[in-house]
């Protein structure tokens, strides 16, 4: 009975310095890297990277799928800190998606909302308020300036400005 418990205390005390050497040694799991991806870049939800959102984009960096120069809202600064992250040498922002505008704000013209309600459907952060038939307006502390409100406005009274006290 002894010489069972010895064995298998023994076993466990190398099996666990076995996978202590192996986590040590191992790279950090996907998950965490992702997570620290996205962590940098700036939740504008926009898709203009090409992938439905921030949390997407940052997966397929992780896995290898994507660059790391296709976020245009988050320009330059966002390009570094994802390369020195991942000991990559930071490229210019790849211009087939988008440019660098700085950060932005939807604007809804008061005069010319009919309420249609299409802004607030597209909103990936829910930055709008609004009735059907009534004016809307922006949540200016919860608009990223994605840009996806503009298009479906039938009237054009969305515009996008530079965020107050930005240059």
């Amino acid at each position: 009975m002894i010489a069972a418990v010895l064995v298998v205390g023994s076993l466990t005390a190398i099996i666990g310095v076995a996978l202590s050497l192996a986590a040590a040694r191992l790279p950090a799991d996907r998950d965490t890297l992702t997570r620290r991806i996205d962590a940098l870049l700036p939740q504008t939800q926009c898709g203009q990277c090409g992938y439905a959102g921030c949390r997407p984009y940052a997966e397929a960096i992780a896995n290898g799928d994507a660059a790391i120069n296709q976020c245009a809202p988050g320009g330059d600064l966002t390009i570094r800190a994802v390369a020195e992250l991942l000991g990559q040498t930071p490229r210019p922002l790849n211009p087939v998606y988008g440019e660098h505008r700085g950060p932005l704000v939807a604007t809804i013209d008061e005069a010319a909302c009919i309420g249609c309600l299409r802004c607030l459907e597209v909103c990936p952060v829910d930055a709008i308020l609004g009735a059907p038939r009534h004016l809307h307006t922006v949540l200016n502390d919860l608009c990223t300036g994605c840009e996806l409100c503009i298009a479906p406005c039938p009237v054009d009274c969305i515009s996008l400005e530079t965020r107050a006290g930005h240059a």
